[in-house]
């Protein structure tokens, strides 16, 4: 279900609510529902919630881990204030609240994970690649040895099958597929939906494994003033500060600026390159907000510049002295990247039900960069537009969304000599229809046509299912079809950094002489609520297989080269996942999962296990917080622990014999911790450390003694390479 403008509402057939703990300390994240049915909401950052009213009973249930479940009775007020109780609190004992900070609603059709403030603020979250190291459905690697970049996957497969969007406008494709996550800030981010499965029609054909929605702070809702502060013993230095300000009784506008800076060289492992990168970014973004609920309007107005530059290579190299030169091997990446964005929504005051949003967007990114004599620059420019209109036949069980939307991409690559240019242009419609039968029973079912002029005419289905067979148990289907072009350069740049050769391997397609991608990917998901030792929790099993009718396949099985060509047969992605959600005590939380990935394609050379994939994962992040005192001030404490197995290691076997590889690395374990100590709500300290084992890869890159030779390679990366890094910070916050 889409969600354009959640901050749109009024009507007298909604009840508004706030849900607060005993100290009048907002909840988020508390289930609301009228008893006996599956009609909801959750409450938000602020523990506000709305609901729409129904005839059919009027018992307004509350219910949320560590506390008692509570009924309200509703007769003809519109808005409420309900008040929790912990489960072990007693009359004379004051216990404060601890905000869920990832979940799942029960009340969402799709499978989604829902994260705060509170859990990106677990893991210190300079941007948003790092802001999934405490979620287990999202795994987090370095992409290589040398840009200090980390990238995510889903379900098994990279981002690139990831439909990656800011606040459901498509951000992180094309050009900025590689390097995109690290430019935005963690502490411009307010929430993150992360949807496994096919997602909806409305969002576009791209999405295969899933969908990761980024919403930003909001002027109207953030800080007057915020400063955080950031300093790791790897020479990271992170300044960031939002200034929001109220212009008129409809406008509110924020200025949201960040920078970040390492310019000292580490080389810990004696290889005589740095492990880290030199960085320098500078991130800019102005956003207004226009709210009159009276009228029914809603809009977000956005303008955001960045650039970024990185620099990487052998400790000695200076880009003044020896840029593309055998003297010493180095790299640079300078990025240059403007965007701006606009969503326009609609209520009809006297129709609830009847909404339309319109989204804008134009971006225009540059990338200029050399990998020791390979030169890589890449231009895109990218505009989009999606209009959006919701409605119901005959009964709010019945609700329709159904709009047009549109791209085009301009993209302009220099690999090495050769220029690669191309236009992409689509037009699309789509239909999505929902039902609820108010009890047990909801779906989804959403169809897209779409015409591209390089991908042609082709069709999009996709169909989610929710079924509630007990009260605690909810069980979800999906399945739908995703197809994509690619970027095949953007998305693999680590290949610059080896001395192999490129081979494409031409298939009469419009993308580099290849063909797009198109895969199905179909899933379940079952989650159970439970009670134990009088304590609440919840269980959650997910299966999810992804099958491709076409792919490109990035060939590393050579030594020598790196090979691209469409196949047909035999790529598929199996994942598996177990995950529990615990509080054995008040302000104590325990989050674990298993997860198993079976990833396998099928190369020229046979069918085989994805490389530096990992079948087998285990993860567990515990949380916890002292009482607060009378000042706001209190102490938190959090701990992930990520394990993960042997991964299969590209054949090295032409390399000299100190570089050859094993078949498989050897299994591997990173524990991170973070302790926050908040002196009141306007001011907190946070310390902590990653990798505190001081796990390294004993050689990260091959042939470091010789970059210019036929066994440099420094893309076979498996395990950390900096080691253990500690970092310290403040934050600080007027409201």
């Amino acid at each position: 279900m889409l969600i354009l403008f959640p901050l749109v509402v009024f009507s007298q057939t909604k009840i508004k609510g706030t849900v607060l703990d005993s100290n009048n300390t907002p909840i988020f994240g508390v289930n609301v529902y009228w008893k006996n049915t599956s009609i909801g909401a959750t409450t938000d950052e602020n523990g506000k919630f709305e609901i729409n009213l129904i005839k059919s009973t009027h018992l307004l249930v509350a219910s949320y881990i560590g506390y008692k479940t509570k009924e309200t009775v509703i007769q003809n007020q519109n808005t409420l204030t309900i008040v929790l109780t912990a489960e072990n609190e007693l009359d004379t004992v004051t216990v404060k609240s601890r905000k869920q900070s990832s979940h799942r609603s029960s009340y969402v059709l799709q499978n989604v994970i829902n994260v705060n403030k509170g859990e990106l603020l677990k893991a210190a979250c300079c941007n948003l690649a790092e802001s999934f190291e405490t979620n287990p459905s999202i795994d987090v690697n370095f992409t290589d040895a040398l840009t200090g970049t980390k990238q995510i996957k889903m379900l098994g497969l990279q981002s690139p099958y990831i439909q990656i969007v800011q606040e459901n406008i498509p951000n992180i494709r094309g050009a900025a597929q590689n390097f995109g996550l690290t430019f935005t800030p963690g502490t411009w981010v307010e929430s993150i939906q992360i949807t496994k499965g096919a997602g909806s029609v409305i969002n576009g054909y791209e999405s295969i494994t899933g969908q990761i929605n980024a919403e930003l702070v909001k002027p109207l809702t953030d800080s007057k003033l915020f400063v955080n502060a950031y300093g790791a013993i790897n020479g990271r230095l992170e300044l960031n500060t939002h200034i929001n300000q109220k212009v008129s009784d409809k406008w509110n506008t924020g200025l949201y600026i960040h920078g970040n800076l390492r310019d000292n060289k580490i080389d810990n492992n004696n290889d005589n390159f740095i492990d880290a990168p030199l960085m320098k970014q500078v991130n800019v973004m102005n956003r207004w907000q226009y709210t009159n609920t009276e009228k029914g309007w809603v809009s977000f107005i956005n303008f955001r510049y960045l650039t970024d530059s990185k620099q990487s290579g052998e400790v000695e190299f200076n880009p003044d002295i020896h840029k593309k030169t055998t003297t010493y091997w180095g790299s640079e990446i300078d990025t240059e990247r403007f965007e701006t964005s606009a969503k326009i929504g609609y209520v009809f005051p006297d129709m609830p039900y009847k909404t339309f949003g319109l989204q804008m967007s134009y971006s225009n990114h540059k990338q200029n960069s050399y990998f020791g004599l390979k030169d890589y620059n890449i231009k895109h420019q990218s505009l989009y537009a999606n209009f959006i209109y919701n409605s119901i036949i005959s009964n709010t069980k019945n609700k329709i969304s159904t709009g047009i939307s549109t791209t085009y991409d301009d993209f302009d690559e220099l690999v090495l000599t050769n220029s690669y240019v191309r236009n992409e242009k689509s037009i699309g419609v789509f239909f999505e229809y929902n039902y609820d039968n108010l009890d047990n029973l909801s779906l989804s079912a959403g169809i897209r046509i779409d015409h591209h002029n390089l991908l042609e005419t082709f069709i999009t289905p996709r169909l989610h299912i929710k079924y509630t067979p007990w009260e605690t148990g909810t069980l979800r289907l999906s399945g739908g079809r995703g197809k994509r072009s690619t970027s095949i350069f953007a998305e693999n740049q680590k290949l610059f950094g080896t001395n192999r050769t490129i081979n494409i391997v031409a298939n009469n397609g419009d993308f580099y002489g290849l063909k797009p991608e198109i895969a199905w990917n179909y899933g379940v998901s079952f989650n159970q609520k439970f009670n134990l030792f009088n304590r609440k929790g919840d269980i959650t099993f997910d299966y999810y297989q992804t099958d491709f009718d076409q792919q490109i396949v990035v060939d590393w099985e050579n030594p020598s080269q790196i090979s691209f060509y469409n196949n047909t047969t035999n790529s598929n992605a199996t994942s598996f996942q177990a995950e529990i959600n615990y509080s054995p005590f008040t302000h104590f939380t325990i989050r674990t999962a298993y997860k198993y990935q079976n990833i396998e394609n099928n190369y020229i050379s046979g069918v085989k296990q994805a490389p530096l994939q990992a079948k087998n994962r285990f993860f567990t992040n515990l949380g916890f917080q002292t009482h607060q005192n009378e000042k706001g001030g209190n102490w938190k404490f959090d701990y992930t622990y990520n394990w993960q197995s042997k991964q299969r290691i590209p054949d090295t076997s032409i390399y000299n014999t100190i570089y050859q590889q094993g078949e498989f690395s050897n299994s591997n374990s990173i524990m991170n911790a973070q302790i926050t100590k908040v002196f009141s709500p306007k001011f907190e300290w946070y310390i902590g450390g990653e990798n505190l084992t001081n796990r390294k890869q004993q050689i990260p890159i091959l042939g470091a003694d010789n970059p210019f030779g036929t066994n440099f390679d420094t893309s076979l990366v498996y395990s950390p390479i900096l080691g253990a890094n500690y970092f310290t910070g403040i934050r600080f916050n007027i409201e």
